[in-house]
């Protein structure tokens, strides 16, 4: 076995998760009903809690819940709806594939494509560039989704000078607002945060102490092996019970207290934080990454004149294109699962989406539909 293969291991170990287990039952043996609700908010998490198994041997005592850390479930219908108008006149638009069948308004673009609109399926903006480079008479729009780590790559490649014929249309995302949406919630369960570690290797984690002090949670950097993210799980609730506010980097190997620098210089060098709709939950101050002025000549909002549309200024407790009875906008904020929405399973299934959280491999719905939820496997 490879050096390699050993730390990946150390990881994974049986006997440690066991005493991180054994940890967690003492520390909430006394919350069984009222249990310590956690929030992470990263998709990635969610894949790697319900791969292992590891909500069917978390004590009663504690509930983890899922945040709005899927970049796919929060992009609004409007932004959608722009990208099939983009389509209808001629234009190629180059996609992540879980968003071409996330719906708009009335039509999603796998609808577009059968239509007759160009839509290209990519796994990364540089893809998207060379298919602009490989017919420069022809528009090619990057329909650019996910949060800031993935908004760093469509920055370096801005930076890098693309085509004349490349446009990026940027429904990117900024993640602290939204944990300050669900913190501020007056009905709120989430006594604690857990923070991607992922996106905290660019932004670092002293981003998060001004607003652990602020709202009077913790917020734990978590990783994503087993022994991560129940050692996170640990910190977290040990922060909880003690009454302390503070942040603290569970993922060391990865995170600093800075972060990225020149990952950073690129990210705010091409996108500042503007005003944007968040499906489900709501119109975030300082939430959406738009290309700076300097970019404009990329930009597909002023290339194409789009138009950039808002909610009504208030929070929504559903998707505003989704049937009334449905729950994405409770699910998206933690307060609720999603085998609480009468529509989970039945009319929303992956191969019959309704909503946006079902289709993606990163949304919540799609996770638990995959591999259960919560599954109760023994002692």
């Amino acid at each position: 076995m490879s050096a390699a293969q050993v730390d990946r291991l150390q990881f994974r170990d049986p006997a440690r998760a066991r005493g991180l287990l054994d940890r967690l039952r003492a520390l909430t043996a006394h919350r069984v009903d009222r249990p310590v609700t956690l929030m992470h908010v990263c998709g990635t998490h969610e894949q790697a809690i319900a791969r292992f198994g590891l909500r069917s041997v978390l004590p009663p005592g504690l509930d983890l819940v899922m945040g709005p850390g899927c970049p796919v479930c929060v992009t609004s219908a409007a932004e959608i709806d722009a990208a099939v108008d983009l389509t209808r006149r001629g234009v190629r638009v180059a996609t992540y594939g879980d968003m071409i069948r996330v719906p708009g308004t009335t039509l999603s673009l796998a609808d577009a494509q059968t239509e007759g609109g160009r839509v290209e399926l990519v796994y990364g903006v540089d893809q998207a560039v060379e298919l602009a480079r490989a017919e420069p008479e022809t528009p090619m729009v990057f329909f650019a989704t996910g949060f800031e780590t993935t908004a760093v790559t469509t920055a370096a490649a801005l930076l890098a000078g693309p085509p004349d014929n490349f446009f990026v249309y940027s429904a990117h995302k900024y993640v602290p607002p939204a944990m300050e949406v669900v913190a501020a919630m007056p009905d709120t369960r989430v006594e604690g945060f857990l923070a991607a570690g992922h996106a905290a290797t660019i932004t670092g984690f002293e981003l998060f102490e001004p607003m652990a002090k602020a709202w009077g949670k913790p917020i734990v950097i978590m990783g994503f092996e087993p022994l991560d993210i129940l050692a996170a799980l640990v910190r977290a609730v040990e922060l909880v019970v003690s009454g302390t506010p503070t942040v603290e980097n569970l993922f060391p190997r990865c995170v600093t207290g800075p972060g990225n620098g020149r990952a950073l210089d690129a990210l705010w060098q091409v996108f500042e934080l503007t005003r944007g709709h968040w499906r489900g939950i709501a119109d975030l101050d300082a939430a959406d990454l738009d290309l700076r002025a300097e970019f404009a000549r990329w930009d597909a909002r002023v290339r194409f004149d789009l138009p950039r549309q808002l909610g009504d200024g208030t929070a929504h407790a559903a998707c505003p294109v989704c049937p009334p009875q449905q729950r994405c906008g409770d699910i998206l904020v933690g307060n609720a699962r999603p085998d609480d929405c009468p529509l989970f399973g039945k009319a929303c299934t992956p191969d019959s989406p309704v909503g946006a959280s079902m289709v993606s491999s990163e949304g919540m719905c799609r996770i638990w539909f995959q591999y259960g939820g919560r599954p109760e496997l023994g002692p």
